[in-house]
C-alpha cells in the first residue's frame, strides 16, 4: 500500500489492537484517510497530511470541538483518546488520529425529501447554535479564505466516517476577506487560464468547455463588476466544510457530521448558503429551489438568523462563485483532474444563479 500509516505504532499508542485490514478510502482531495480493523473493532484512521489543516493543535481544538458537541447531541464523530491521554498522535513528524467506524451513507441533496431538507437545514442551524456555546468567543477575526480555492464542491469525504477535508471557498488570487474577489484580479485569472487552455495538447472537448465557460464568465463579470458585495455579515464559529461528502446518512437520519478540518470563524450564514448550493445543485447547474427553500427557513429558524442576512450570504456566494475557477486551476496549473466531472454544473450554475438571482434570493429569505 502507498503511503501506509505506521499502523503499529498507532495502535499501541490507542491501545486499539492488531491490525487485521487497512484500506485506504478513496474520496478526499486534501488528507489520506483509511478504514481499519483490528482485534479490537472498527475504525477511521484520518492522517492529516495537508500542510494547512495538519498543525497538531489545531486538530486537537477540532477534537475538543466535537466532544463537546456530542455531549451537547449534535451527531458527530469525535476521536478516541490514547493512552497518553491526547487525541491526536504525532508519530514520524505526521499527524494522525482514530475515530470510531461509523456505517452510514452520503447523500446530495437529489436523494432527500423535501422534509429532509428541512431538517438538513435545521442541522445546520444547530451546529452554528451549539458552537456558539462550545467554542471561545473572543478574538472572532474572520479567518482569510483558503487559497485552497473552492474545495468545499471537491469529492472529500468518505464512505463511512470522519474524512479528508477540502478547503472553504476562496475566488481569485487577491482576495479581500471582508469584501471578496476584485474583478480586475478574476480578469488577470481569467486571461492566463484561456492562455493555458490553448496551448494545452491534445486539445479536447474538456478545453473547449473551459474556453467556453471562461469567455463567458468574463462577460458577465464586465456587466456586474460594480456588484462587488459590502462587507460581510455577523461571524461566529462554522464547520467550514459542510457538504454530501462531509455528512452521512444511516436509515434516512444524519448519523455524524464528519470532517472538522476547517473549523473556523467565518460569516454563518454564508456557510449556510454554499452548503445549499452544493447540495442542491442539479446537473444541469441549476438548484432545486423547492428544497432550497424548506432547507433555508429551517435554518433561519434554528440557527436565528434574520432573512435579511440570509440575503446578504446569498450575494456574497453569488459574487464569490461568479470569481471562482478553482477547478480549472487545479486542472491546468495543477495537473490534478480529480474535480473535472464537476466542472460542466458548477460553471453552468454561475450563469443560472445570475440570471435567477432574485428567485435564488427569495428562496433563501423569503
Amino acid at each position: 500500500m502507498s503511503h501506509a500509516p505506521p499502523l503499529g505504532a498507532l495502535l499501541r499508542q490507542y491501545a486499539a489492537g492488531s491490525a487485521l485490514t487497512c484500506d485506504p478510502v478513496d474520496q478526499g482531495l486534501l488528507n489520506r484517510s483509511y478504514r481499519l480493523r483490528t482485534t479490537r473493532g472498527r475504525y477511521f484512521l484520518k492522517h492529516h497530511f495537508d500542510p494547512e489543516t495538519a498543525d497538531p493543535v489545531a486538530i486537537a481544538r477540532q477534537h475538543r470541538a466535537t466532544l463537546r458537541l456530542a455531549d451537547l447531541g449534535v451527531p458527530v464523530a469525535p476521536p478516541l483518546t490514547g493512552t497518553d491521554g491526547r487525541t491526536v498522535a504525532v508519530i514520524g513528524g505526521h499527524a494522525y488520529a482514530l475515530h470510531p467506524w461509523i456505517d452510514g451513507r452520503h447523500r446530495h441533496g437529489g436523494q432527500l425529501t423535501t422534509q429532509q431538507c428541512a431538517r438538513l437545514g435545521a442541522l445546520l442551524g444547530v451546529v452554528h447554535a451549539s458552537l456558539e456555546r462550545v467554542m471561545p468567543t473572543q478574538g472572532r477575526t474572520p479567518a482569510r479564505p483558503a487559497d485552497v480555492t473552492g474545495a468545499t464542491e471537491g469529492p472529500a469525504g468518505r464512505g463511512g466516517s470522519a474524512g479528508a477535508g477540502a478547503g472553504g471557498s476562496a475566488a481569485a488570487e487577491g482576495v479581500d476577506p471582508a469584501r471578496g474577489a476584485d474583478p480586475a484580479d478574476t480578469f488577470a485569472l481569467i486571461d492566463r487560464l484561456l492562455a493555458r487552455v490553448r496551448r494545452h495538447r491534445p486539445y479536447d472537448a474538456f478545453d473547449e468547455l473551459a474556453r467556453h465557460r471562461l469567455l463567458e464568465r468574463r462577460a458577465l463579470l464586465e456587466r456586474h463588476a460594480d456588484r462587488r458585495p459590502p462587507q460581510g455579515g455577523s461571524v461566529g464559529w462554522v464547520h467550514g466544510d459542510f457538504h454530501p461528502f462531509n455528512l452521512l446518512y444511516r436509515d434516512g437520519e444524519p448519523a455524524a457530521i464528519v470532517d472538522w478540518d476547517r473549523l473556523g470563524v467565518h460569516p454563518r450564514a454564508e456557510e449556510a448558503v454554499r452548503a445549499a448550493v452544493i447540495f442542491f445543485v442539479r446537473p444541469v447547474g441549476a438548484l432545486d429551489l423547492a428544497k432550497v427553500r424548506a432547507y433555508a427557513r429551517a435554518y433561519r429558524r434554528t440557527a436565528g438568523a434574520g432573512p435579511a442576512e440570509l440575503a446578504a450570504a446569498v450575494h456574497r456566494v453569488w459574487w464569490e462563485r461568479l470569481n471562482d475557477f478553482w477547478m480549472l486551476r487545479w486542472h491546468y496549473e495543477r495537473g490534478d483532474t480529480r474535480a473535472d466531472p464537476q466542472f460542466p454544473a458548477a460553471s453552468a450554475l454561475a450563469v443560472w444563479w445570475t440570471r435567477e438571482y432574485d428567485t435564488v434570493c427569495e428562496a433563501f429569505a423569503g
